[in-house]
Formats: C-alpha cells, structure tokens, sequence
C-alpha cells in the first residue's frame, strides 16, 4: 500500500490488564508493516485509561497527590491541554507517545504517527481544558487493601478538580468509571469547599454512609468555578436512586452487601432530599418513608461513579454528553479520516457492552458518517458477525483466534496483535 491510496486511523481503546491504547496502535501498525502509512488515536470512552490515552494525543501529564478513596495519599494525573497559540494548527505529533521530544515517524516507517492535539485548527471557543479520570484518585485501584462500601470517599477526584481551576481550566472534562466509592459526588464537593452538615451544625465525616445524618449543605466556601464548563463524559445512564440506582446497582461491585446497599440508598436519598430543599435543586423528595426520585436524581448519568454524577449534575452544572462521542471529538478523529483508507479499532473485549457506547461502537459510528470502513481487534470475542455489522464493523479478529489460551493471550498480546495486524492487512488493505 502507497501513500496515495490511503492512510490507515489506529484507533483502539486499552486491553485492559495488558496493554494500554497507545501501546495496542503501537503494536498494530508494527503488525501492518513498513509499506502502512498509519496514525495513531487511542481512545476511551471516559472510564480506566481516559487520561492515558489523551497524553497519548498530546495532552500534557499533570501529577498531583491527592486524597485515595480510603483517605490514604495518592499520586494522580489528570491531563492538561493549552489551546494553540495564534489558532494555527497543530502539527503531527512524535512517532511515540513515550518520547514526546521525538522527530515525526516518516510515512510508511511502520511506527503510527500520534496527533499532538486536536486535528482541526482551535476555534475561538477553545479554553485551557483539563480530563480528569475519577479513578485515579478514587478508583477501585486505589484501594489499598478490601474495599471499603460504607466511608470511601471521592475527595480526591475534587482535589484533582481544584488543582485543575487554580491553573486556569475553564473547561473540566470528568469521566467517572470505575470509581471505588458511592458517596453522591459529597467528597468531591467536599474537596471543593462545600460543607455537609449534621443537626448540631458539625462537618460529617467523609464516605457514604454518613450522608444518612445530613441536615443543611454549607455552599459558601465553594471555590470559584463561575465560567467553568463542566462535562461529564461516560455512557452509564443510570439514575441516582430506586434499583436502577448507583447503590443498587453499582453499591455489590464495590463491596457493599444488602444490608450496607439499603443504607448506602438511604443516605443518597437523605443528600438528594437535603440539596432539593436547601437548595432549590429538584432532587428526591422524601414523604412518608418512600423515596420519590425526581429532577436531578432522575436524570440520566446521576447514578454514575456512585452518585458523582448527581454531584456534578447538581452542583457545578455539568453537561453529560455520551463518553466516547466527546472524547472523539475533544481528539479531532474527525479530520483524521480525511483521506483514510481504513479504521482499526478494539478493546480487551468485544461483548454486549461494546454495543452499548464503549470505543469500539464509537469509532464505528464516527467513521462510518465518512464512510470508511472498520476492522475491530480483540482479546475475546463475544459478538457475532451480524451484530457486528449493524455497529458499523466489517470484521473483527481476536488473539483467542490464535491462542486459546487466556493467560497467554494476556502475557503475549503485543505480539499476538501483530500477527492479527498482518492478516488484516492481507485482507483489507
């Protein structure tokens, strides 16, 4: 393949246990081989490796530490990004996202090109911007040894969001996946400067738990955020409260038992109530002992991370706009497909969440509006071809295709990937 019939978009979500994005379109443009002129965009869909892969384009690392979800320090990054200066356009970026002081990769050399930015030309309503993943600082990884249902806390996420206002973000982009607690988005806010009072007027201690004693919400030491525009970027759409809500739900996966989902649910009700009626916020309204979700604690994105998303909803206005349709757009996957030949895609597994606004079914849907066409990689398999097509995916390859063993597949899924690489190349390219 030439130059001139096409350029190849890499544009995979991480294997997760395995390889991160950036390291999986590394992997793949090895396996197209030399001839391949390749471009690099690994993606995320606002959950585990949103940060990583955003660096990956270009983003600047910013490391701050923080507050874990158990209350122990932690060292975090969020990503940073300065609009261009003059609004020119930014150049290609280095051949590796591991040496940003690296030449460009020649075309053809079979090392993708990673984007330095954004591929279209900053608009004038581009700001100093910061993604901030939730779990790094109050993800389950963080736990430091058995989770801990009842007081884990978000406080960190918004030391994470302080950090980013002091230096001058004015729009803060939050992807709220695989978060460790279920406190409604309080120790955030927390964090913030926003106080959660009991009947005597006492500061109540972080976790979710707590909340069930809350009387009055103290917002007069919020930060000043006035002109930041806040996002939240996920697919979870799940209210605040009922059995479709972040205790319910999401409370087991993060070690609450039935017992501890019911004061978890109570809390969050208790936090919602107290925001509506000290706060004009329409939340859920508590009236003979039935919790009647409403307004803010209704919409959809409100039960995400365990209730960080009412937090963001209710209290810093956030938008909630479906993870992996931003973060394309925040990349400019657009402008890459000017011109491209073909899309590869992926993630660790190909499955009925996929369909359900994960990368993969976002990078499909993007291309397909600029008809080109998209193959998907895969550690495991789980759909079949029809499914696959009706999301926009003409083929897809996984490792267990080539190694049934699953362990092997996680140890060796570099080079197991350039080997699916070369047989996407001999069939599509």
């Amino acid at each position: 393949m030439s130059e001139s019939s096409g350029h190849v978009v890499i544009a995979p979500d991480k294997f997760k246990g395995s390889l991160t994005g950036a390291e999986v379109a590394a992997h793949v443009a090895a396996g197209l081989g030399p001839d391949v002129v390749t471009v690099a965009l690994p993606v995320a869909d606002g959950g585990d490796g949103t940060v990583d892969a955003v660096v990956a384009c270009g983003f600047t690392r910013v490391e701050v530490e923080v507050t874990g979800p158990t209350g122990q320090p932690v060292r975090a990054a969020y990503a940073w990004r300065e609009p261009a200066a003059g609004g020119a356009r930014r150049p290609a970026g280095p051949g590796s996202p591991a040496d940003p002081g690296s030449p460009p990769s020649p075309a053809g050399s079979g090392s993708p090109t990673f984007p330095e930015g954004p591929g279209s030309s900053p608009s004038p309503a581009e700001v100093p911007t910061a993604v901030i993943e939730l779990a790094e600082a109050s993800g389950l990884r963080r736990l430091p040894g058995d989770p801990q249902a009842l007081t884990a806390t978000s406080y960190g996420a918004g030391e994470l969001i302080a950090h980013a206002v002091r230096r001058g973000a004015r729009r803060i982009v939050l992807g709220l996946g695989g978060s460790a607690c279920t406190d409604g988005g309080a120790g955030m806010m927390q964090a913030l400067g926003v106080r959660f009072l009991d009947a005597g007027g006492q500061e109540l201690p972080r976790g979710g738990a707590a909340l069930r004693a809350l009387e009055k919400i103290d917002k007069s030491g919020l930060i000043a955020i006035d002109g930041v525009e806040f996002v939240v970027a996920g697919d979870v759409d799940n209210p605040l409260l009922g059995p479709y809500g972040a205790a319910a739900v999401y409370g087991p996966q993060k070690g609450a038992g039935p017992e501890e989902v019911k004061v978890l649910e109570g809390a969050l009700a208790r936090l919602a109530a107290v925001a509506a009626h000290t706060h004009g916020l329409a939340g859920a309204i508590e009236h003979d002992g039935i919790v009647r979700p409403m307004g803010v604690a209704a919409q959809p994105g409100a039960g995400a991370a365990g209730g960080v998303g009412f937090a963001a909803l209710a209290f810093l206005s956030a938008e909630v706009r479906p993870g992996i349709e931003y973060l394309l757009d925040l990349l400019g996957f657009h402008d890459l497909l000017d011109g491209a030949r073909l899309v590869i895609t992926g993630e660790g597994s190909l499955d009925e969440q996929t369909l359900r606004g994960k990368a993969p079914a976002g990078v499909a849907a993007a291309a397909a509006k600029a008809g080109v066409p998209v193959v998907a990689l895969c550690g495991r398999r789980a759909l079949g071809d029809e499914e696959l097509n009706a999301a926009g995916i003409t083929a897809a390859y996984a490792l267990t295709d080539i190694e049934p063993d699953p362990a092997v597949c996680m140890s060796e899924a570099g080079p197991l990937l350039e080997r699916l690489a070369r047989e996407v190349a001999r069939g599509h390219l």
